[in-house]
């Protein structure tokens, strides 16, 4: 079994005047958020064999406090510039790259991409990933390259919102 945990980083700040979009920090609800869910996978056990990234500030910076929260070594996560701007394309080449030694993955990124993926590789209607959510998608295969469109079952969407966070 393969289990890839598809994680959009925490709300941004979209007002900041002269920031590139890659250089957008979190913003006060993102702030907020991101110890919650990080806390949320830490209650229910939840640690991957690897963290992938987008090198992204506010997706570095998603990934470095789950890590932190979780008890995964920082300097182990793998930022990738594939994740950044990204396509299902880039993601297929990065899964098939993938150890079969690993079992479980988190990515973190990007919307549209993000949920195109998890709509093609479980074959749900996601609509959206909102900002901070977790989508885990559980695979029966013994490698990440094996792994095919509309196979993959989604064991768990969870967001802020579904908790009554207020913002």
């Amino acid at each position: 079994m393969k289990t890839i945990y598809l994680i959009r980083h925490a709300k941004s700040s979209i007002d900041e005047v002269g920031v590139s979009d890659f250089e957008r920090c979190l913003s006060k609800r993102g702030k907020k958020d991101l110890p919650f869910k990080a806390n949320r996978l830490k209650e229910f056990g939840i640690k991957p064999d690897l963290i992938l990234s987008s090198p992204a500030k506010r997706a570095k910076k998603t990934a470095k406090e789950i890590a932190t929260v979780i008890g995964y070594e920082e300097k182990n996560i793998s930022f990738e510039d594939s994740l950044y701007d990204s396509s299902y394309t880039n993601y297929r080449y990065l899964l098939d790259s993938l150890d079969d030694d690993l079992n479980s993955i988190f990515i973190v990124a990007h919307n549209p991409t993000l949920t195109d993926v998890g709509e093609k590789l479980s074959g749900a209607i996601l609509t959206n990933i909102p900002t901070c959510s977790i989508v885990a998608i559980e695979f029966d295969v013994s490698s990440f390259k094996d792994i095919k469109e509309e196979s993959g079952k989604i064991l768990f969407f969870d967001y802020p919102k579904k908790h009554n966070i207020s913002h």
